[in-house]
């Protein structure tokens, strides 16, 4: 069985983060803090915020027509699937995967927890860089060591000083002490490590490890003690003496005008830095050491490169596998816990009076943790449950089977769906949940959770921009659906290509509406041109035509063999790009088909079928054509565009269930490659009569005369479909002729060769008064000229050229170009018509 497994919320829909987010905003407005509340008044005001907003998701998706079972929609926090995460953290447990101990994470402030690596964004911004003296203990007043920094308040968490060994201007000081400024002079050791970058600042570096991912890794290779500075609200400690409770950017401009005061600061400029922010609150994480729940990722990521290196898992576009193989292969352990009210409580209590990282149980719930520290410490033991909840990537890497009734494995819903067939969210996910999802799917069934993962690009606005609230460029989909309708959002949307970000223009928006329309006016055509629904034989006629067999098509007149050949070769083409998962694809190819061939082309064939050709069986043979292509395109559209197909379906006669449940186009089917060719001429034939006619600015009413020359076998074709040809090239059907040889008038006609061995010559005096266009184009001429001249003016003076703006130079150049071609078009254009006047005469 083929299951789709989608995301709805994708990396921004921050369940944990966003939620309660909102809610403490709107307890801020009316001055209350979360803290005043306490965690269970809070959390029971972010269930009811959840209930009452927390299905706008939901909503947009059903809105824009997904067709899921909405009685299978889970929730994060819901019974089974918490449940199923409290199993997950002992089973992995008990194996000794998950851990809890004090190392470096990056902290948010503003959040007040911990979040992983994959939830810190990097950016290039301005900052300043500060050159600060360290004196050197027992030196003079010219020993000392000069420190750039782009941190200066973490000084006060420095316990070393490194130089490179290598480094000749500071081999003197290695193994001496260096007093911390403002520190009331506190002594670190001074170092030497390759690590040091010599060429970086001053090539001396601040060891401060309880403030700096590689200084901490430093430490613990030297080591060094682990000093912290900073509380969780991002303010400064104790450890910094009288800058205690200043926020660590108020301290670094105090401690900077306190350096420069003492003679310490040397000096400060202008640097760019890789910032860390938050991916929720945007606010600069704080690399700080806390006491933290992980997760050993090394053996789950060694199954999971298995399962794409043996085929079992594929991800799409292929590019992104090398993306995840090089994540999996370095990647770190997993802090699983935040310090935050909202989420999955970690199962695990401790004894109050023991040492928390010594004792402590892990246990699926209150009675069973009290019965075993009973068991252990007597019954009148107390214990507590640990505060922090689970990252939300942790319940949602189980979500797979989790959904499903796991840890019951004999489900009926597991049984019978997991694993899945593909799963479908976006590229930004890859790593939060994707790889999550297979790590704990081989890890707790066994099997990879889907075969194939479909990794879609990132709706930006017209510029390519993220959308923020800030840019003020968030388009809510039910505004654009009030606009446009849901058919033209899908079908923009479908249209982007796998992994790629799309920019969702309200010109393109413009564009699939005019489809939608385009679409619907056909269907409108179909419908008041078929047999009337009482006319049995006119039906019985119409249903007697069959295009899925050889004979049958081969037989059919040239357009009709054409469109229906043409529809053959599409649905192999669609079906072949479904199945691939090439959705992109499919769009382009249904709208090139439908716009290119069906509606410009074949409809208004058959509006010479119905309205001029007085023959029924023709008439016939198109209504069926007909309404066989277009309801097979709504066939191949429906899954794009669900609405609009449907309401379609179901107007057309004899519809005996809903296109939805209806079968797909059978593939294979005939078509003749010999009418394609020979409709593809009368195209050329077609395209090439109506350019003469724009060009010479012939009225859309006027029918003109023609003569077409080809050898036999074309004339055969051709002519067999003039009522055709004089329908859309707008000639006099009764002055349409065919011939091998040019026609005696050739030199008063424009002459045009459509394709290799098929010319046409249209009288001139059919389409314009030549001699009044010689003297309009003469008029024309004289001004363009002028106009020319004096663009090559203005580029012949060298002052112009030398201080006018570089842009306005080049758009002067640009107009005299196309001014130029536009000149020699008009003179070859006079040219030709004084050359017929004269022959005339």
């Amino acid at each position: 069985m083929e299951v789709i497994f989608a995301c709805f919320g994708g990396r921004n829909c921050g369940c944990q983060y966003d939620f309660p987010l909102v809610v403490e905003r709107m307890l801020a407005a009316e001055g209350v803090k979360r803290a005043d509340l306490g965690r269970d008044e809070f959390t029971k005001r972010v269930w009811e915020w959840k209930q009452k907003y927390g299905g706008t998701i939901t909503n947009q998706i059903k809105r824009l027509g997904a067709s899921c079972d909405w009685t299978r929609e889970r929730f994060t926090l819901d019974e089974q699937l918490s449940r199923a995460v409290v199993e997950a953290f002992i089973r992995l447990h008990e194996k000794g995967l998950i851990y809890q101990g004090s190392y470096m994470v990056n902290w948010s402030p503003n959040l007040q927890t911990a979040v992983s690596d994959l939830e810190v964004e990097y950016s290039e911004e301005p900052g300043t860089l500060y050159y600060i003296k360290y004196r050197v203990a027992g030196g003079s007043k010219s020993d000392y060591l000069t420190i750039a920094t782009t941190r200066p308040e973490t000084l006060f968490g420095d316990t070393a000083v490194a130089v490179n060994p290598q480094d000749e201007r500071y081999a003197k000081f290695i193994g001496k002490q260096a007093i911390v400024p403002l520190t009331f002079g506190r002594h670190v050791p001074i170092l030497s490590d390759k690590y040091v970058d010599k060429d970086f600042g001053t090539g001396v570096l601040k060891i401060s490890p309880g403030h700096d991912h590689n200084d901490y890794l430093l430490a613990r290779k030297l080591g060094l003690p682990i000093l912290n500075v900073m509380n969780k609200d991002g303010t400064l400690n104790e450890v910094a003496g009288l800058y205690a409770g200043l926020d660590r950017f108020e301290a670094r401009k105090k401690l900077w005008s306190d350096l420069e005061e003492t003679g310490l600061a040397v000096k400060k400029e202008a640097h760019t830095s890789r910032v860390p922010r938050s991916q929720r609150g945007g606010e600069i994480i704080e690399p700080l050491v806390s006491k933290q729940w992980f997760v050993s990722m090394e053996p789950l990521a060694e199954r999971a490169l298995e399962a794409v290196s043996k085929g079992e898992l594929t991800i799409m576009p292929e590019r992104f596998e090398k993306i995840y193989n090089h994540w999996l292969s370095n990647i770190k352990d997993w802090c699983i816990s935040r310090q935050l009210w909202w989420g999955h409580r970690i199962p695990v209590w401790y004894v109050s009076g023991k040492d928390c990282e010594e004792e402590y149980i892990v246990a699926r719930s209150h009675r069973e943790a009290l019965s075993k520290a009973q068991e252990k410490y007597g019954k009148n033991v107390e214990i507590y449950q640990d505060p922090d909840v689970l990252d939300t990537w942790f319940s949602s890497s189980l979500w797979p089977f989790s959904t499903l009734g796991w840890p019951d494995e004999s489900a009926e819903d597991f049984k019978r769906f997991y694993p899945t067939s593909v799963l479908e969210t976006g590229h930004d996910i890859l790593f939060f949940w994707v790889a999550r999802m297979v790590m704990m799917g081989i890890e707790f069934t066994g099997t990879v959770p889907f075969s194939n993962v479909y990794l879609h690009g990132l709706i930006r606005d017209s510029q390519g921009r993220k959308m923020s609230k800030t840019l003020g460029n968030v388009i809510d989909p039910l505004d654009t659906i009030a606009e446009y309708g849901t058919d033209a959002l899908r079908f923009t949307l479908a249209l982007g290509t796998a992994g790629q970000d799309l920019n969702l223009s309200m010109e393109r928006l413009t564009s699939n509406k005019a489809f939608t329309n385009k679409l619907w006016n056909a269907g409108k055509f179909i419908l008041r041109n078929l047999p009337h629904q009482d006319d049995t034989l006119a039906w019985e006629a119409l249903l007697a035509h069959k295009f899925d067999k050889v004979e049958s098509v081969v037989k059919l007149p040239l357009p009709e063999c054409w469109v229906v050949s043409k529809l053959h070769v599409l649905v192999d083409e669609v079906t072949a790009s479904y199945e691939k998962l090439f959705f992109g694809d499919v769009g382009r190819e249904i709208y090139d088909f439908f716009w290119a061939d069906f509606a410009d082309w074949y409809i208004e064939v058959s509006k010479a079928r119905l309205y001029h050709s007085g023959d029924h069986s023709v008439a016939s043979v198109s209504q069926a054509a007909l309404l066989y292509i277009f309801g097979s395109i709504l066939k191949l559209l429906h899954p794009f565009m669900p609405f609009v197909t449907e309401e379609l379906w179901q107007a057309l006669p004899s519809r005996q269930e809903a296109l939805i449940v209806s079968a797909w186009p059978p593939t294979s089917l005939p078509r003749d490659i010999d009418s394609i060719k020979k409709f593809e001429n009368l195209q050329a034939l077609t395209r090439a009569i109506r350019n003469v006619r724009a060009e010479y600015a012939v009225e859309p009413a006027k029918l003109i005369s023609a003569s077409i020359v080809a050898n036999p076998d074309v004339i055969q074709y051709i002519s067999g479909e003039r009522e055709v040809l004089a329908l859309l090239s707008r000639l006099d059907l009764g002055n349409v002729n065919f011939a091998e040889a040019p026609p005696g008038d050739a030199n008063q006609s424009v002459h045009v060769v459509a394709s290799e061995g098929l010319e046409a010559y249209l009288p001139l005096s059919d389409m314009v008064d030549i001699s009044a266009e010689v003297q309009r184009l003469s008029k024309r001429l004289v001004k363009m000229q002028a106009e020319y001249d004096g663009l090559m003016a203005r580029l012949s003076s060298s002052s112009f050229v030398e201080k006018a703006p570089e842009d306005i130079v080049r758009g002067v150049r640009e107009k005299a170009a196309e001014a130029e071609e536009k000149l020699t078009l008009t003179k070859n254009r006079l040219n030709f018509l004084k050359s017929k006047v004269l022959i005339a005469n």
